[in-house]
């Protein structure tokens, strides 16, 4: 709820610094008021990610091809119920829907709307390659995402990040086509507004992957405490000497690797290196 009335309050007083910014450049030219507008930017920037929010679920199902377990048909899915249930109750969550998908290299994601709404699932290679311990780590590392509210969180950031990418490419635009004095929008607004729109959306990326790295090492401390902190290092060591395949691009900053990048490239990374994961780990009191 907190999270909630923060997020309200930013809005908020992004639309009023917005408005007054347009008016102390000259942009509202037609003297009409810009607040509906500032707030109809921010209904469709933060509607977007809530829509891939509620519907995170049934896309990472039909994306990843993973089968519900909905009744488990040998020991090792029993298993696999039996340790996210007892975590999903250590961790103070509702039991989250527990899927396979079948990839040969070690995987796992977390997704869903919320907390007592979630979605654990890991690939076949990683119940064929890792140890149970290192298993149960992975599977504490996923419960502490959902946990975490990570979900929401990243939801909430890539909702106002869209916003201002919304609001500032239209003011970009709107200098450029400053010249046009008949009221109507010219050529050089809408080029603008597309330039304007990718530059702004490609550094507002970065900024999510920013956040969506530190989750990570949340996410770690989390799956120390629901599995023991020696399971997690050997479970990161273990993906470290692997090769991970890549989860489709929605999913990629909820699984247990994620795309990680060197040089420059690491700025939009959704993964922190697992070096530093495990040096973050090692270090931890």
């Amino acid at each position: 709820m907190n999270r909630l009335f923060l997020f309200l309050g930013t809005n908020l007083a992004v639309v009023l610094v917005l408005s007054v910014v347009l008016q102390l450049l000259g942009l509202n030219r037609t003297g009409t008021n810009t607040l509906p507008w500032l707030f109809m930017t921010a209904l469709i920037g933060m509607g977007g990610s809530f829509i891939s929010l509620l519907l995170s679920k049934s896309m990472a199902l039909r994306s990843t091809g993973a089968q519900l377990i909905a009744n488990p048909a040998s020991p090792t899915e029993r298993w696999l119920v039996d340790t996210v249930a007892r975590q999903a109750k250590q961790a103070g969550i509702g039991m989250p829907d527990v899927a396979i998908f079948d990839s040969p290299t070690p995987n796992a994601f977390a997704t869903g709307s919320d907390r007592n709404h979630a979605l654990v699932a890991v690939s076949t290679g990683l119940l064929q390659q890792m140890t149970q311990d290192e298993a149960e780590a992975v599977l504490g590392h996923e419960v502490a995402h959902v946990a975490n509210g990570d979900m929401v969180t990243l939801t909430l950031i890539q909702g106002v990040v869209n916003t201002f990418v919304m609001v500032f490419a239209n003011l970009i635009a709107s200098f450029l086509d400053r010249d046009n004095r008949d009221g109507q929008r010219g050529m050089g607004y809408f080029l603008g507004y597309m330039l304007a729109q990718s530059v702004l959306g490609v550094l507002a990326s970065i900024v999510v992957c920013w956040f969506s790295r530190q989750r990570e090492f949340r996410a770690d401390t989390g799956g120390a405490s629901l599995a023991g902190r020696m399971k997690m290092i050997a479970a990161l060591e273990r993906l470290r000497r692997g090769q991970t395949a890549p989860l489709p691009a929605e999913m990629a900053a909820f699984g247990i690797s994620g795309n990680m990048l060197g040089g420059l490239a690491h700025l939009f990374a959704t993964h922190p290196p697992l070096s530093e994961r495990i040096e973050a780990l090692q270090q931890a009191r």
